[in-house]
């Protein structure tokens, strides 16, 4: 198992209301405007990479029930609580939960209409090969939805928020999940993840063409899409 998966693993009991009291319940409205803008295209078959606890897979279902969503994730803990909430909200038929590898996945060519991943990319060990996983399974002129931790540009608010992001959250992690390591990790993964141009530009190079970057919450995230060809 590679030490992200540990963490992830470590911190799963806290993970969902962490998320929640950090984002200040802002997470859930990220996942919504993702699960609608796939809802746009219809999707019969949707793989959620980094499904975690499945948050985004159980949106995915409420916006596309035509959908059956398998959710794939490498932190066993993780999928775990997600089975248990899936089967909370009645949806075991629509959501099936895998535990795997982004950059290994046991599925055959063009096998899914959407692809997404939300706040999973950046923890992705071997980011290139993800992408040309996702290239290969995804169908032709079919897309990929990937929601993602940015960094502001604008001075004010980028000041603001990196005092937040590098002070006070790695504490108030720390103290709920009493993982230090784990909190001072997301804005370190987050500083490390490549820029929007940068991102859209990787993508392309990996055959995803008609990349688009949607900044969301004063440039809190950034939602990107991205077509095969």
């Amino acid at each position: 198992m590679s030490p992200i998966a540990s963490m992830f693993d470590r911190i799963s009991p806290k993970y969902d209301a962490l998320n929640h009291l950090l984002s200040l319940d802002m997470d859930k409205v990220w996942r919504q405007r993702t699960a609608r803008e796939v809802a746009k295209r219809h999707p019969k078959t949707i793989l959620d990479l980094a499904t975690g606890t499945a948050d985004l897979a159980i949106s995915l279902a409420k916006h596309n029930p035509q959908a059956h969503i398998i959710g794939m994730d490498f932190s066993e803990r993780m999928l775990e609580i997600g089975k248990a909430k899936i089967a909370k909200q009645g949806l075991g038929n629509q959501i099936e939960l895998l535990w795997g590898d982004a950059a290994n996945l046991p599925f055959e060519d063009s096998r899914f209409d959407a692809i997404t991943v939300a706040f999973g990319v950046r923890n992705f060990e071997y980011l290139e090969q993800g992408l040309i996983e996702i290239h290969r399974v995804l169908k032709p002129s079919r897309q990929v939805f990937i929601l993602e931790f940015s960094m502001p540009e604008k001075f004010l608010i980028k000041q603001v928020y990196r005092l937040y992001f590098k002070q006070l959250l790695p504490k108030i992690g720390e103290l709920v999940s009493k993982d230090g390591n784990a909190y001072a990790y997301l804005p370190q993964s987050v500083e490390r993840f490549p820029k929007p141009k940068e991102f859209m530009k990787t993508l392309s190079h990996n055959g995803l063409v008609g990349c688009t970057a949607h900044s969301i919450s004063l440039g809190i995230a950034t939602l990107y899409s991205a077509t095969k060809t």
